[in-house]
């Protein structure tokens, strides 16, 4: 169903990458890119606005502008960061004004925006790949899933992970995931902040300060992760080592089973994806 993305160590100095939408995900990307050892060639971006380009600009050390189809002329990869609902028309825009004529690889990070939507935007034949990345990959421990369209190759899928790897992990997934991996990962995030606060309000009723209650709430969900992913154990199994008999832990878990917390998360993610899947234009 997925493979692990492979490692490179391939080197593009003649690389130039156009960042189209320099919000945060814009900004993680880039600030990604600069931290990393390889040398990802030349980053020039683009915002809606004109003081709000010269901001980034100021902010990230890379030409920022509003024109996007003059950012992506001389671009080798285009990455696109907008806002789903305007994901297409920014297509559009780009093949109207000539700006794709180069063949550049196409990324689009846009939920629920199919491959074939951005594909049919163009006149030309665009080579998609679509990412739907996570905000922790603003720290680094990001998730990254990536799909190819119908002409995009292998290369270009390594090509676009390769971006990504900076902010954490990526993997390679059919494109019919994509909705379940927004509800999942993109969403994800949201409700372990709920989680952590939740943990940490439990901390305070029983008289830890609020500081310490939130620091030790979100330690132990980034051990627990850490644990799942680093063991490659389930994390039922890890859970029963924690949950010894008559124990505070297995009380605890009995209450948490009562409030319905599995069903209630699940369905969470349920939700998110139905959300992600009506936010792009119908194929």
């Amino acid at each position: 169903m997925y493979r692990a993305s492979m490692e490179t160590s391939a080197r593009q100095e003649d690389e130039r990458i156009a960042i189209l939408g320099t919000g945060t995900m814009g900004r993680a990307l880039i600030l990604g890119l600069h931290a990393d050892e390889a040398d990802h060639g030349q980053i020039a971006g683009t915002a809606r606005h004109a003081d709000r380009a010269r901001a980034a600009a100021e902010s990230l050390g890379i030409p920022v502008g509003t024109d996007n189809a003059a950012c992506v002329r001389e671009a080798s990869i285009v990455i696109s960061c907008v806002k789903p609902h305007v994901a297409v028309p920014v297509v559009e825009e780009l093949s109207k004004a000539g700006a794709l004529t180069h063949d550049p690889l196409f990324v689009s990070i846009a939920a629920g925006v199919s491959i074939r939507a951005l594909e049919a935007a163009a006149s030309e034949r665009l080579r998609v790949v679509r990412a739907m990345p996570n905000t922790p990959c603003l720290v680094g421990a990001g998730m990254t899933v990536l799909a190819a369209g119908s002409r995009a190759s292998e290369a270009d899928l390594e090509r676009a992970a390769r971006l990504f790897r900076p902010l954490g992990r990526a993997l390679f997934l059919e494109e019919e995931y994509m909705d379940a991996v927004t509800g999942l990962s993109a969403s994800g995030p949201a409700f372990v902040y709920v989680i952590i606060e939740a943990l940490a309000e439990g901390g305070v009723m029983m008289g830890l300060p609020r500081k310490v209650a939130t620091e030790l709430a979100a330690q132990a969900v980034n051990g627990a992760a850490r644990m799942v992913l680093e063991t490659g154990r389930h994390p039922a199994e890890l859970k029963d080592e924690v949950t010894t008999p008559a124990g505070c832990t297995i009380s605890a878990l009995l209450a948490l089973e009562d409030g319905r917390l599995r069903s209630v998360l699940a369905r969470g993610v349920q939700n998110a994806a139905q959300a992600a899947a009506g936010l792009g234009p119908e194929d």
